[in-house]
């Protein structure tokens, strides 16, 4: 997360966090990174008082680039290496291990003894115990992140779409009157992407069953932020 005079910044996995992190450290005066993809609980006491800010993307695209991501890396992360059973599994079968997570306490059982018991500051940064309460939820991996990360404080974090983050990024740090810079708006209007996978478009790593299956599991985030399976 990002900590500043006027607003916490957190970084939900997947979801524009890299641009918005080099755009916030680069021209917010004081802006200081406290730790990595660590969840609105962990802000500090002095700071509960902030406005959170943070942003969302569409789950069935995010499920695609969080695959994508990963299957290309040399040693991807241990939540990839239980989902795709090492590889063995292809788009469909890993995404269902995600999206089953909250409904089937033994693959759960399998995948908390593979992370860490503490929090690392690299990667996703998800310790056994702090998944542990997926169990039972009958939510998607991506919805129980979603909850995990800006659940909890005084007011409902302040949350933008990926899919717009340039102008939704001008509009959240209005909101918590963030003075904006010539150099920061002009970053935040042309500045290329950051950290992006590749892969062709989203929707077709979906048949019919599976497409469906995030509709369910996701139901909460596609509900709150107006996603489609067609957008």
């Amino acid at each position: 997360m990002i900590v500043s005079d006027r607003f916490i910044y957190i970084h939900l996995h997947k979801s524009g966090g890299s641009f918005v992190n080099e755009a916030l450290m680069r021209f917010v005066p004081g802006a200081t990174m406290f730790g990595y993809h660590l969840p609105r609980s962990r802000v500090p006491p002095a700071m509960r008082h902030l406005p959170v800010l943070g942003f969302v993307r569409n789950p069935w695209s995010y499920y695609v680039s969080w695959y994508a991501f990963q299957a290309r890396m040399d040693q991807p992360n241990a939540l990839f290496q239980f989902a795709s059973k090492n590889r063995s599994l292809d788009f469909s079968g890993t995404v269902r291990n995600l999206l089953d997570l909250g409904s089937d306490s033994e693959n759960l059982d399998t995948l908390l003894k593979l992370l860490p018991s503490a929090y690392t500051n690299r990667g996703l940064n998800l310790p056994a115990f702090a998944l542990e309460p997926i169990r039972g939820s009958g939510k998607g991996f991506y919805s129980w992140l979603y909850d995990y990360m800006y659940a909890g404080g005084a007011s409902p974090s302040r949350v933008g779409r990926t899919e717009n983050l340039r102008g939704d990024l001008f509009e959240l740090l209005a909101s918590v009157q963030q003075p904006i810079s010539h150099e920061m708006r002009e970053f935040i209007d042309s500045a290329a992407p950051r950290n992006t996978s590749t892969h062709v478009d989203w929707r077709r790593f979906y048949d019919a069953d599976l497409a469906a299956l995030v509709a369910e599991r996701d139901a909460s985030i596609i509900a709150e932020h107006g996603y489609r399976f067609a957008a």
